[in-house]
């Protein structure tokens, strides 16, 4: 797997067509009944590769004008991400996998706990255990 460069597959434009903001305006709508309610726009973002079969992405909230991010309640994310139709992880996990190429399978993913970046971005982990080619 060392031999395809990830940076070139997985760049922000090909995760920004995968994921595009107008998804976030969709998950708060759905949560909330309204898509003014959010206080992030929600992005991917590919974070590199810790060893040779782990990729690691994260699905990045920055905070939108005038709302406060740090108020927003991110650390239960995770869990609400794992279930909601709008993120569909796994959907977007074998959408990655498309884009990767032939031969690249999934072990298993994993979302972690939110982090704080700073107090206007926080994310949320997203781990790829790939199968040996």
């Amino acid at each position: 797997m060392g031999l395809k460069d990830w940076n070139t597959i997985l760049t922000p434009e090909k995760l920004k067509d995968l994921f595009p903001r107008e998804k976030s305006d969709a998950f708060f709508d759905a949560l909330f009944g309204d898509a003014e309610e959010g206080a992030y726009d929600i992005g991917l973002a590919f974070r590199g590769e810790p060893r040779e079969n782990l990729l690691d992405f994260a699905f990045v909230l920055e905070q939108r004008p005038g709302k406060c991010l740090v108020c927003s309640l991110t650390y239960g994310l995770p869990d609400v991400f794992m279930r909601h139709p709008v993120i569909n992880v796994k959907g977007l996990v074998s959408e990655l996998l498309s884009i990767m190429g032939d031969g690249v399978a999934c072990k298993k993913w994993e979302l972690g706990p939110t982090r704080e970046v700073s107090r206007d971005c926080h994310e949320i982990p997203l781990r790829l255990e790939l199968k040996a080619l």
